[in-house]
């Protein structure tokens, strides 16, 4: 049985309280959400940036990936706040 089905973190514990749910709950959202900003990141700035993949990056290429890596950072934190805004 897993931890969602006992009511318990997994060691013996007794049930888990609704903040610890909770804080378990937003920790591992944070750790999916940083996995997918970076997968989504990598792939759409190497796309755009990479002409043609070396051993390094050229000059144009680190600008490149370095402005899209900004602009798409600027982009979710545009929407994260829009989304929190709205739901408050």
């Amino acid at each position: 049985m897993d931890s969602f089905s006992t009511g318990s973190i997994g060691t013996g514990s007794p049930q888990m309280s609704t903040d610890q749910f909770m804080d378990q709950m937003k920790v591992q959202l944070a750790q999916a959400y940083a996995q997918e900003f970076i997968e989504t990141v990598r792939g759409k700035c190497f796309d755009k940036c990479i002409t043609k993949p070396g051993s390094s990056l050229s000059g144009s290429e680190s600008s490149c990936i370095s402005r899209c890596v900004d602009r798409y950072i600027e982009a979710t934190g545009i929407i994260g706040r829009a989304l929190f805004n709205a739901s408050h």
